[in-house]
């Protein structure tokens, strides 16, 4: 992906509201006027650090201005970015593209969280399921003998599985030693 793609991408990030102040944005000018090869000119310069004109029009035509010279421009913006706001440069929405690779690979840190924020009791609650359904299948594939004892055991258990499903249980467990 080229600078200038990548440019247009971040253009919305960088220029909402208090990403990046007067001071930052002076500095990157400066220092794309006084590197080698001169990004800007001295009177590009002096338009994009005008302080009579909105900080949000002059970083938006500054970027414009930037993705019209070519990659090589742009490239030295996100340099001069990362020296001088180095924590919104690892921020920029292109540079979290850039971290994964393939975009159907899962991110570990987002998927961490999701798993964890449901807590014990959810845990308890899909264990208390798979039990219940392992202990039906085994209850549905056995001899009469164990469906009895089976019986006994959903009898005396209205604590670990809630009444509605014992009773549907209890049920199913009737109708299989009529049969």
């Amino acid at each position: 992906q080229s600078y200038c793609h990548r440019l247009q991408h971040d253009m919305y990030f960088l220029t909402s509201t208090s990403r990046l102040n007067e001071q930052v944005v002076d500095k990157i000018v400066l220092q794309l006027n006084r590197v080698y090869p001169q990004i800007l000119t001295n009177e590009e310069a002096e338009k994009f650090r005008n302080p009579k004109a909105l900080l949000h029009t002059r970083l938006s035509d500054l970027l414009k201005h930037l993705q019209k010279k070519g990659d090589r421009h742009c490239q030295e913006f996100y340099r001069a970015l990362q020296i001088n706001a180095e924590q919104l440069f690892n921020d920029l929405p292109s540079r979290k593209i850039l971290k994964t690779p393939d975009p159907t690979e899962i991110d570990t840190d987002k998927e961490q969280y999701m798993l964890n924020d449901r807590g014990p009791v959810f845990f308890l609650a899909c264990f208390s399921v798979a039990a219940g359904l392992a202990l039906f299948w085994y209850c549905c594939n056995s001899e009469k003998q164990v469906i009895g004892g089976a019986r006994r055991i959903l009898g005396f258990s209205p604590i670990i599985i809630g009444r509605h499903v014992r009773n549907i249980c209890m049920l199913y467990l009737e109708d299989m030693s009529r049969n």
